[in-house]
């Protein structure tokens, strides 16, 4: 991979999405790669942003605690091998000057006819007591004619707020600033990727309008000195149709907030979006790979009992859980970022799965991507090593997981690591957390691995006794068996455990971080040494 990777997530689907893609680095498959990564959104208190957002920064923490160089360098064939720059954006309509597009349309100084001929033509495209009125902090609700307006507007408001300077400026307009001039830099070979699905308001707007935004912005930000040749970015997205519902809106909820989601529209709203993504001409034109991933209607995943029984339009409430198809996205942008891609205009592509005679899904590493070894050695990798900090050294249940891992280190004469920290440790411990569980109040709570399990129906690469749930039961995971297929299984010696055979085998040299990972830190040699001794140990032939 020899271009430079960007990376867009819009709206609450896309931030999952992105929540999916940002584990995937934690297993080590992005190698040596820096990404920027933009989060975009018009509501800026949004439970899934907020989430994936504080996700991307404890992944840097873990990789260095170095202020000055804040998530390291890139590493490669190990964990957290991806850099990870994130630029947090949103189109702010949190005043009461811009809370419905009614406000934010009022122009002043203008004749009275001039401000009746606006108001006629507002009122023959959107309606005047519902579309106009709505508050658009929570998103744009389907309305995609209008939200397509507004976000690329949104942007070059920001991009022109952003050249004015001055102490005005706010920060998500400085961070868009330097993400769009960082495209601009190494326009000549950026891959740019959207996650955003088509059933929504947010994704389903920003998807045609983002390589215009970008372009349009690069042209004021240098004053009309630079541009963007679209034809030079390679731009790819999901298009990523419904998948879960939720309870519909009551009648008080649709006459309170003037227009809400309603998940019986999502398959109408997908099929009107993409009918219009296979005709418009921004989408053909400068769109490389659409990645079309959907999911079977009599599957989809029902949150109305997580959201006690409400329509959630946004904020801080809208936190859904992990679902397989938005690890599905996150492997369409590993295809994106890492294939060779010669197309001159849209080519749409999708990826059917295996599935058994009762019609049961069938998910090995091929379901993901074409190199499905890879994919299930470096996730199933990193699935030991939350096992083997959570369950063995109970992590989970609040004992020191990683530090009573590093005492391991020790009894086995390897004090290479002895100087990390009990926070940098529990650090460490934290995102394995996120990633697969914790227990909380005596409760196990599901982290990212668990839920996307949860949403197979079927088969989906590890055996059931990975994912057990009580909390009596997880002391008992063996990180060592956790593959349906056994070849990929840790060695059981006869007379001792899996665990303990893997312990003692810490000091073979192959374990030990090798020069080509271009690991630095104290941490990183770590993390290194771990990822080799269970690649070893789960025997993919590559």
């Amino acid at each position: 991979m020899n271009d430079k990777l960007f990376l867009i997530a819009i709206g609450g689907t896309g931030m999952r999405c992105l929540e999916a893609f940002v584990h995937l680095c934690a297993a080590g498959m992005f190698d040596d790669q820096e990404i920027e990564i933009l989060t975009l959104d018009t509501d800026q208190s949004n439970g899934n942003k907020s989430r994936v957002e504080g996700l991307v920064e404890l992944y840097n923490k873990v990789k260095t605690n170095d202020s000055s160089n804040f998530g390291g360098r890139p590493n490669a064939n190990t964990f957290f091998s991806a850099k990870l720059n994130l630029y947090k954006f949103f189109t702010d309509y949190s005043t009461p000057s811009r809370k419905s597009y009614k406000v934010l349309s009022q122009v002043s100084n203008i004749s009275n006819a001039c401000k009746q001929d606006n108001e006629e033509l507002a009122d023959l495209l959107l309606d005047p007591e519902t579309v106009q009125n709505f508050e658009l902090d929570h998103g744009y609700r389907a309305q995609t004619h209008l939200g397509s307006m507004l976000m690329y507007h949104g942007i070059i408001e920001a991009a022109i707020n952003a050249k004015r300077g001055g102490k005005d400026v706010k920060e998500h307009e400085k961070a868009l600033q330097k993400f769009v001039q960082l495209i601009q830099k190494n326009s000549g070979n950026a891959r740019v990727f959207v996650f955003g699905s088509v059933f929504g308001g947010t994704g389903a707007s920003s998807i045609p309008v983002v390589p215009i935004a970008l372009r349009d912005s690069v042209s004021i930000l240098s004053d009309g000195t630079s541009s963007l040749d679209l034809s030079k970015v390679k731009f790819g997205s999901t298009l990523l149709t419904d998948y879960f519902m939720f309870a519909a809106p009551t009648s008080a909820q649709k006459s309170a907030d003037k227009v809400i989601a309603d998940s019986n529209n999502f398959a109408l709203n997908s099929q009107a979006a993409m009918q219009f993504y296979l005709g418009d001409p921004t989408v053909r034109n400068f769109y490389k790979r659409l990645y079309h991933i959907g999911w079977p209607a009599s599957a989809k995943l029902d949150v109305t009992g997580m959201n006690s029984g409400k329509t959630i339009t946004g904020g801080r409430e809208q936190e859904n859980p992990a679902h397989v198809v938005e690890l599905m996205c996150a492997s369409a942008a590993y295809d994106f970022f890492t294939e060779p891609i010669v197309e001159k205009q849209a080519t749409y592509l999708y990826r059917n799965v295996e599935t058994d005679d009762n019609g049961q899904l069938r998910l090995t590493g091929t379901s993901f991507i074409n190199d499905g070894d890879k994919f299930e050695n470096k996730l199933g990798a990193f699935f030991s090593y939350a096992h083997l900090v959570l369950s063995k050294h109970q992590g989970a249940l609040g004992l020191p997981g990683n530090e009573g891992l590093l005492e391991r280190f020790a009894d086995q004469k390897i004090h290479d690591y002895d100087s990390i920290t009990n926070e940098q440790a529990k650090e460490l411990d934290d995102y394995l957390k996120m990633f697969a569980y914790n227990v909380v109040n005596g409760n196990l709570t599901k982290g990212w691995m668990y839920q996307v399990k949860e949403t197979v129906p079927g088969m989906f690469i590890f055996n059931n006794d990975a994912f057990r749930t009580g909390v009596n039961e997880i002391a008992g995971i063996d990180p060592g068996d956790i593959f349906t297929d056994d070849r990929h299984n840790w060695d059981k010696p006869l007379l001792s455990s899996r665990y303990d055979k893997f312990i003692k085998g810490l000091i073979d040299a192959n374990c030990f971080p090798a020069e080509d990972q271009h690991v630095e830190t104290v941490k990183e040699q770590y993390l290194a040494h771990i990822y080799n001794a269970i690649t070893m140990a789960q025997k993919y032939d590559f």
